[in-house]
């Protein structure tokens, strides 16, 4: 048995997955606020759960943690989940069970449940781009997932796109997250006075507002921008939208690709870039954590 646990900046969701099956048998979620220990703590409790109600022992643990992961597991950098920041969670995670424990980004880890398990099969240059409280990506070239030298590839979200434009809560100005993320979804919604969230937003657009529709469509425009910038540098045949915001479903693909076609420089020389959903909807992180276990488990024998 293995577990993986996504490590965002309010919860914590674990999942119990059978190695040989590949079948989740088990779910749990958590609180992730307070101190480096108490994260810890958290943690080491989801896993003794899994293993108090798990008729077979747990071999390894995968966490998928928001922000910049080094490829030796320590968090570097994390503006949504600061008590992670160069805290040995990980290794205090291991010494706490006694087990093997890896870890990855959290859009790095969806990328690879994707790649494997969802909309991601049998594509081999793809980038799964989570939407939510902000943007991050998973990147995968030449069926290969990206890491980069450090292990902090795929953060998209923090490049620019308007140079002068408004400071980001990370101080950068203009970045596609400030544009394209979940809370910038909020932020356009409570300028139509639609409410006060992103989920009002939606709420609005599946009731059939039509001002709901066109904020919406406004903000797939913004998402659309910065896809562009990653298929030209990459040449993706595929781009595949997870995180929060994927609960909207057609709309959502359907938006996105309508832009992207008339975005994308040369877009009648190139093959069309399918744009999908993300399969595995909000266990994608976590999915993605444990095959990182086991990866490390394979390396490991």
């Amino acid at each position: 048995m293995l577990v993986g646990i996504d490590v965002g900046g309010t919860k914590a969701a674990g999942v119990l997955v059978d190695m040989i099956s590949g079948t989740v048998i088990d779910s749990q979620r958590a609180a992730s606020n307070g101190s480096g220990s108490d994260l810890v703590t958290t943690l080491v409790g989801i896993v003794d759960s899994f293993a108090e109600r798990s008729d077979k022992p747990i071999s390894a643990v995968g966490l998928a943690i928001a922000g910049l992961v080094e490829r030796s597991g320590m968090v570097r950098w994390s503006p949504n989940l600061p008590s992670a920041v160069d805290y040995p969670v990980a290794s205090e995670v291991s010494q706490a069970l006694g087990l093997p424990v890896a870890t990855v980004n959290d859009a790095t880890a969806a990328a690879l449940a994707e790649s494997h398990l969802g909309a991601g099969r049998g594509c081999d240059d793809f980038a799964l781009v989570t939407l939510g409280t902000g943007i991050g990506a998973g990147l995968v070239s030449g069926g290969r997932l990206l890491y980069g030298a450090h292990g902090f590839a795929g953060e998209p979200g923090h490049s620019v796109l308007v140079a002068d434009g408004p400071t980001h809560m990370t101080g950068q100005n203009g970045p596609w997250e400030f544009f394209a993320s979940g809370n910038a979804l909020g932020r356009m919604g409570r300028e139509a006075k639609l409410g006060t969230t992103g989920e009002d937003v939606v709420a609005a657009l599946a009731a059939g507002n039509d001002l709901a529709a066109e904020v919406f469509d406004s903000w797939c425009l913004e998402v659309a921008r910065g896809l562009v910038n990653l298929i030209v540098i990459l040449d993706l045949e595929r781009v595949i939208l997870g995180g929060g915001l994927v609960s909207v479903g057609e709309p959502l693909r359907a938006g996105v690709e309508s832009w992207l076609g008339q975005l994308l420089p040369g877009a009648l020389a190139r093959p069309p870039v399918g744009v999908f959903l993300a399969e595995l909807g909000d266990e994608a992180g976590a999915r993605g954590a444990a095959l990182l276990a086991e990866e490390g488990q394979a390396c490991a024998t």
